[in-house]
């Protein structure tokens, strides 16, 4: 039996950043005005112009208005609120969603105006799924853990342009420290940059500075001999100018300065979750962190990138939403074996859930697999023939399975054999049956 939705008026909102563009359409497709109407954000006189005519419209045909606007990244946040407060339902969309109606029309056409009127017509699919605004919460957080992977990445960059230049103007160094932008290396490098300035040093003090920074006393003459030797060696072998150097100093002062930031982004999402610890949201972050391959970062972000976990009911649609689903390819007699993720998703979340799927195969400095149980799936993989990629890609399937399992029944991660969860299914489908036998 087809649901009966009551008629109601849908406004289309294409969001930019200081404007947008709103169009307002009947159930029979038509629209009030020829041209879109322009909201200009930082005009209130703007802002209460399109209230009063969205009320109009609602008083002129009796019906209810619910406006519908794409997801912008942040833009769309301030509108989405300010017509929420001013009594409207308001519903965000995926912009695939309505970029898939685009090319409806033969003419090739792309605007404000249209992209309004679009968005409005989109509003009155009986099929549409909209997005679920995250709590002030969740988009705390989210902030918060979205810009510590770009201060993550853009220090990654400087690390990488301090190696370059490390291995042009003295290549021996790095092969002393297993980390070039540990804190020991970096303490030397910056305070000792040429293999000249390392020779001029005095022997003691060098290695009593490299055995306070490592805490290890025991090993600082030996790598006190080992940079002296490099430093001898980079005049054999060696084409340092005075500009290699200076950019050395250059990077080491910019990575140290994302470790603070980064620092003080780890301590402020610290604070905001011992705030919350009695809320849902933390305590399915701590259940996530009882995932093996799983720390607090990589928990709080899948976390936040999921919002409102009551949102999906099966675990498709937790792959569709990270983007870890297939891209079908299959017209006709044709069908594309060559499937590939759509990656349509959170690139966060795949993240996540890509790194925590190469600590899940991983073993210890012991030889142990850290995961027995993922690692055996992964091993299985490639003797099937899959490539590693291709091997890890099931692996994050395989998590993402796990995701949901614990966030769906609320309770913390077991490790237990594909043979252990079958005598457990047995063993509680006997014991159901034998209880409704006794109630018989």
């Amino acid at each position: 039996m087809s649901q009966v939705v009551n008629p109601f008026i849908s406004v289309g909102i294409d969001v930019a950043a200081d404007s947008s563009e709103m169009a307002i359409a009947l159930p029979s497709l038509q629209f009030l005005d020829k041209r879109s109407f322009r909201i200009y954000h930082n005009k209130p006189e703007s802002l209460s112009a399109a209230v009063d005519k969205i009320k109009k419209a609602e008083e002129e045909y009796f019906m209810k208005v619910r406006i519908f606007m794409e997801s912008t990244g942040n833009y769309h946040y301030p509108l989405f609120c300010f017509f929420r407060d001013a009594g409207f339902e308001a519903d965000i969309i995926n912009p695939l969603i309505t970029n898939s109606s685009r090319n409806s029309n033969i003419r090739k056409v792309k605007n404000d105006n249209f992209d309004a009127k679009r968005i409005a017509k989109t509003g009155f699919d009986p099929n549409l799924k909209v997005s679920n605004m995250p709590t002030e919460l969740v988009l705390n957080l989210r902030n918060l853990t979205r810009e510590y992977y770009y201060l993550v990445d853009v220090r990654s960059s400087y690390v990488t342009k301090l190696s370059t230049q490390v291995s042009v103007a003295f290549p021996q160094f790095k092969g002393i420290f297993s980390e070039l932008a540990g804190k020991t290396s970096l303490m030397i490098l910056k305070k000792y940059t040429s293999p000249d300035e390392i020779l001029k040093a005095n022997p003691n003090v060098l290695a009593e500075e490299i055995a306070v920074t490592s805490r290890r006393r025991k090993t600082s003459v030996d790598k006190c001999n080992q940079i002296i030797q490099a430093a001898n060696d980079a005049k054999t072998f060696g084409a340092g100018v005075e500009t290699n150097f200076w950019n050395i100093k250059r990077f080491i002062q910019n990575i140290e300065f994302y470790d603070q930031q980064i620092k003080e982004i780890l301590q402020q999402m610290k604070s905001i979750v011992d705030k919350h610890l009695d809320e849902l949201f933390i305590q399915q972050v701590e259940l996530l962190e009882s995932i093996k391959g799983f720390g607090f970062i990589s928990a709080l972000t899948l976390m936040c990138e999921i919002g409102n976990f009551n949102a999906f009911s099966k675990p498709k649609q937790l792959f569709a939403y990270f983007g870890l689903d297939p891209s079908v390819n299959q017209s006709g007699k044709f069908n594309g074996n060559r499937m590939k993720m759509s990656k349509r998703g959170s690139k966060y979340a795949r993240r996540v859930l890509y790194m925590a799927a190469v600590q899940s195969v991983g073993t210890t400095t012991n030889g142990a697999a850290k995961n027995p149980v993922i690692r055996d799936f992964y091993e299985k993989k490639c003797r099937e023939g899959k490539n590693k990629l291709t091997a890890l890609g099931a692996v994050s399937h395989k998590l993402c399975n796990i995701v949901f399992a614990v966030l769906r029944d609320h309770k913390p991660f077991i490790m237990k054999t594909p043979q252990q969860h079958q005598a457990d299914y047995i063993a509680s489908s006997d014991s159901c049956i034998t209880a409704l036998k006794l109630a018989a």
